[in-house]
């Protein structure tokens, strides 16, 4: 096995550093904003040094309802989750062990969906939720998130019960077992990992999406989405205020993908290693 010598291990070190402070630097430059003035946030001026407030966190969480916005965010993306968990594990289960001519034509066409821009159906969509009283509704943006994830989470589950053996389920039949059997004490338990970091990642799409959330809602089901968009106006943008709200808009899930970190390694190398 061929060794790196020292200078291009410090060399791929050093790349590293600066590929991870590129990479962190917006994130750091919206923190740091958030504690600035509205005014100062605007100028052209960068400004690394000065007086800190917390006026912007105050206006965010006070004066404009975060939990409300924060509430609606978490049923959305978790109720969407579990819908898209409930639908999509018995139908990997059927493309995998219950294979037919049509299984590759109908992976093909549930990806080529994603494809589609959200604007091209926003009409449609718009005009059936109107129908349906489903518009400013959080159980609407749950109907819609799950649609828009359904096809990426029966991908992903498709791929990880691709590497089970077909012996073990062709065993499960002989002796009788049940699909619901099948699936709730034999493909679960194997591809626990897998599970997990699908439905993790099924979570943060649903809780990033921001074109259905400030397009189907304004008050009442607004999630945190809209809460964001909320503090552009007419007038301006409020720079600290808005980077107040971005902040506590992605600290729950970087909160959340924080404790599930390991969980969600293991799922993306499922069945990586044999």
């Amino acid at each position: 096995m061929n060794r790196m010598s020292w200078p291009a291990k410090l060399g791929m070190n050093i790349l590293a550093w600066l590929i991870a402070v590129l990479m962190f630097f917006p994130i750091f430059w919206l923190l740091l904003t958030s504690f600035k003035t509205n005014a100062l946030a605007a100028s052209r001026t960068p400004a690394f040094f000065f007086s800190p407030t917390i006026a912007g966190y105050v206006n965010a969480i006070v004066d404009n309802a975060y939990v409300h916005y924060l509430i609606n965010s978490c049923i959305s993306a978790i109720g969407s989750t579990l819908i898209c968990m409930a639908l999509a594990i018995p139908a990997a289960y059927s493309m995998v062990f219950r294979r037919s001519k049509y299984t590759d034509s109908t992976l093909l066409w549930m990806l080529s969906t994603k494809m589609l821009p959200p604007v091209g159906v926003l009409i449609p969509i718009y005009i059936v939720y109107k129908d349906l009283h489903l518009l400013d509704s959080v159980w609407g943006l749950v109907l819609i998130f799950a649609a828009m994830n359904l096809p990426i989470v029966v991908w992903l589950l498709y791929t990880y019960f691709k590497d089970i053996p077909e012996a073990i389920i062709e065993a499960a039949d002989i002796d009788g077992a049940s699909l619901l059997t099948k699936l709730v004490r034999i493909l679960v338990p194997l591809t626990l990992p897998g599970l997990l970091s699908t439905g993790l990642l099924a979570v943060v799409l649903a809780w990033n999406e921001a074109f259905w959330a400030i397009n189907l809602t304004n008050v009442h089901g607004a999630t945190l989405a809209v809460f964001v968009s909320g503090f552009k106006s007419a007038r301006g943008q409020y720079w600290a205020s808005m980077s107040a709200a971005s902040v506590l808009s992605v600290l729950p899930i970087l909160i959340a993908g924080w404790f599930t970190q390991r969980q969600l390694v293991r799922g993306l190398t499922f069945g990586a290693v044999k």
